[in-house]
């Protein structure tokens, strides 16, 4: 399956996804922010680099998928779960890119000025994310 970038699929997305989509979000956030008040902001910030709208995503990326085959006659879904798997291969490494850009803020941010620290840190986020995107799509053609 070949990765693409297409703004056109932004007009095929109905309304009530993205407010799903918003819900999840702000649940997820409000669950972190629950969290950080029962057992301090630390523990709370763990859940606050979860991909909060990952679980609508996943399921509104398959349903599309499924969709496009359906109108071409095509009854085979193995698309769609492709299309969700790559999704959440998606999330996760993003999510390995994002610890490090934590982990940088977190370390240098009461040493270094707040801006280089946040411009250094999301390079390193980008960096980290393309790097290890590179090492999964290496890893998944073994």
């Amino acid at each position: 399956m070949k990765i693409t970038f297409d703004l056109s699929t932004l007009a095929g997305t109905r309304w009530y996804e993205y407010g799903v989509r918003f819900l999840f979000g702000g649940a997820i956030t409000v669950i972190a922010g629950l969290l950080a008040k029962r057992f301090g902001p630390i523990f709370g910030g763990l859940f606050l680099a979860f991909p909060a709208i990952f679980p609508a995503s996943a399921t509104l990326v398959e349903k599309h998928e499924r969709e496009k085959k359906w109108k071409a006659g095509i009854t085979n879904t193995t698309r769609g779960r492709q299309a969700a798997a790559l999704d959440a291969r998606g999330a996760a490494v993003g999510s390995i890119g994002l610890a490090c850009f934590a982990w940088f803020v977190w370390k240098l941010l009461p040493v270094w000025n707040a801006g280089v620290v946040l411009l250094v840190a999301l390079s390193l986020w980008l960096g980290v994310s393309v790097l290890a995107w590179e090492a999964s799509k290496k890893h998944s053609r073994r």
